[in-house]
């Protein structure tokens, strides 16, 4: 009997059918409106800072996130499409007006203090003295522009590189530009010299790559038609896909924050995907914004979602906990407890095999590979568990609880 009650339990519990939802682990805590679609976002300090089409710049005070209210606007000449904030200043990708310079030292009276005429401006980012400039038209000359900004009121363009396809997004890390070029995947500029970028490296994604964000040896990249791409840029000569998570609408913007990527997912909203496994991201939350998810931003516990026609919306991510499967599909009629001694036993599914199991611990984190039949599990500590299996259809997942004690 002792023996017995020393060893470890493993109590498999398959969920029933729930009904559907429109958030997992996610609630819409505020909202604010804008004039016209919000394409972009950026937040700074107690401020979001939005690129409302042509609206312009919005400036939205969120130091309340339930109660996001405007302080402040400057209307750019064309359309605006992204947006950038360092220091005193917002820089806005304006798509008929080039890059616009706007001060926010005051946020409730932001204004103009100087621009660089570039072409048919989507997106920006700015990293030290330089503003990173990407345009969605090609064979116009060059596709991503490197703006000096030393002097904002003065800014001048010091290089360009051409890349094949359209840059609908941009990120800097270090001396690298990574471009969401289109059709043409991941491009890999080193810009190094500012004056003379050059490409060292590209991705291909399955289809249109949209948005980009980058952390550490991963380059998160949002592909329209596929969903979240993660790409490792450990070398930036030969970065390589090492995962993906396809998402149900069209994966527009991306955002990091720790170990999640946040995915502005078009018709379906704010999509949260663990990434603490890069080869093996997963979706642990979602909510369905009432419009067109176009770009996010996060701060803190919250993100800020650029809704298209719905304008701001303050989205609060509140774990990162596992759901278990609304309709499992692993083969077990019912939920069927198993003792072993330090053993947990994964049947082969019958039907449709699994493409890959995996054990999770409560907060969405890997922290096993399983394979069919017996996987040790005497080192873990007792608690709650999920078994993940993903099917070989791209979105089919079954999630089983899992209880360990000793």
């Amino acid at each position: 009997m002792k023996a017995l009650l020393s060893s470890v339990a493993l109590t498999l519990l398959l969920a029933g059918v729930a009904p559907a939802q429109d958030s997992v682990n996610c609630r819409l805590v505020g909202s604010c409106g804008t004039p016209d679609y919000a394409y972009g976002v950026a937040v700074a300090g107690n401020y979001a800072y939005v690129a409302a089409g042509e609206a312009g710049l919005r400036v939205i005070s969120v130091a309340d996130p339930a109660h996001p209210s405007e302080v402040g606007y400057y209307d750019t000449p064309g359309s605006a499409y992204g947006v950038a904030v360092a220091g005193n200043y917002a820089y806005v990708a304006d798509h008929d007006a080039g890059l616009r310079v706007i001060s926010v030292v005051d946020p409730s009276h932001p204004s103009e203090v100087g621009y660089s005429d570039t072409p048919d401006n989507v997106c920006v980012a700015v990293a030290g003295e330089y503003a990173y400039v990407g345009n969605k038209v090609p064979y116009v000359g060059a596709v991503l522009r490197v703006i000096s900004v030393a002097d904002p009121a003065h800014p001048s363009e010091v290089g360009y590189y051409d890349t094949p396809g359209r840059a609908w997004g941009v990120a800097v890390a270090g001396n690298y530009a990574y471009v969401a070029d289109y059709d043409a995947g991941l491009r890999v500029i080193s810009v190094a010299d500012p004056a003379h970028p050059s490409e060292v490296g590209y991705c291909g994604t399955p289809v249109d790559a949209y948005g980009v964000a980058v952390a550490g040896n991963y380059a998160y990249v949002s592909d329209q038609a596929a969903g979240l791409w993660v790409i490792s840029v450990s070398d930036p000569t030969h970065p390589s896909e090492v995962g993906y998570c396809v998402t149900p609408g069209s994966a527009y913007g991306v955002a990091l924050a720790e170990s999640y990527a946040y995915v502005a997912d078009g018709p379906d909203g704010l999509r949260v995907t663990s990434v603490s496994d890069p080869a093996h991201p997963s979706e642990v939350g979602y909510y369905d914004t009432p419009g067109y998810a176009y770009g996010v931003a996060v701060a803190g516990d919250y993100a800020y979602v650029a809704d298209g026609e719905a304008g701001l919306r303050v989205v609060q991510f509140y774990g990162g906990g596992i759901e278990e499967s609304l309709k499992p599909q692993a083969a077990c009629p019912r939920p069927t407890p198993t003792v072993v001694r330090g053993v947990l036993f994964l049947s082969e599914a019958t039907g449709r095999k699994p493409q890959a199991a995996s054990l999770l611990d409560a907060a969405g984190r890997k922290v096993l590979d399983l394979h069919p039949g017996e996987n040790d599990v005497r080192a873990l500590a007792p608690g709650v568990y999920f078994v993940r299996e993903v099917q070989a259809q791209a979105q089919a997942q079954a999630i089983r609880r899992v209880v360990i004690t000793k």
